[in-house]
């Protein structure tokens, strides 16, 4: 016969005795309660605590992000020389080089920024989609650079589930033990 998981909602207790905020005897918390740390591309939850190959992570980021920026640049490089070889004319051409490198830097810039806080229009970021996607070179790079230093975002999630934890604990830190079984005051 198996027992009873730990998550199991049939678990069985002694009688009588006090169940903590969770239901769990003796006002003991679970591990996994609380705020839970949201993931990070590429790195999952590894940048909590900077385990399960988090350093590794991190050069496999920078590498692989700066390779395909590179790589994205021969490409662009490649398109270039069809429009050489086809004579469109200058002002295409002009006008191919000042629309990646607009595009790149604005991609940069916005990534940059989203490393660091949250979009305040989700709509308007979403609207800049495709011009991300024609910088990609700029995204590429900005997450090269930041890996550099950090897991891409760390420093905004990191914040944000330190404040949850605060609250959870705040929360919860005074609402231990079963209060049914304190004492009142008695009246004179």
């Amino acid at each position: 016969m198996s027992e009873p998981r730990e998550d199991s909602p049939r678990r069985s207790r002694t009688p009588g005795s006090a169940a903590g905020p969770d239901n769990r005897p003796g006002g003991v918390r679970r591990p996994g309660a609380g705020p839970k740390p949201e993931e990070i591309r590429f790195f999952g939850t590894t940048w909590v605590d900077h385990d399960g190959g988090y350093g590794l992570r991190r050069v496999a980021v920078a590498a692989g992000s700066l390779l395909a920026a590179v790589a994205g640049c021969l490409v662009l490089r490649f398109a270039y020389q069809g429009l050489e070889t086809a004579r469109v004319g200058g002002f295409v051409d002009l006008l191919v080089i000042v629309t990646f490198s607009v595009c790149s830097a604005v991609a940069f810039r916005k990534t940059w920024e989203g490393f660091s806080r949250r979009p305040a229009d989700p709509a308007r970021e979403e609207s800049l989609r495709s011009l991300r996607m024609i910088g990609f070179i700029g995204v590429l790079l900005a997450y090269f650079l930041r890996s550099l230093a950090e897991a891409p975002g760390e420093k905004l999630r990191r914040g944000e589930y330190e404040t949850a934890l605060a609250r959870y604990e705040k929360r919860h830190g005074a609402r231990t033990g079963n209060p049914a079984a304190r004492r009142k005051p008695r009246r004179r």
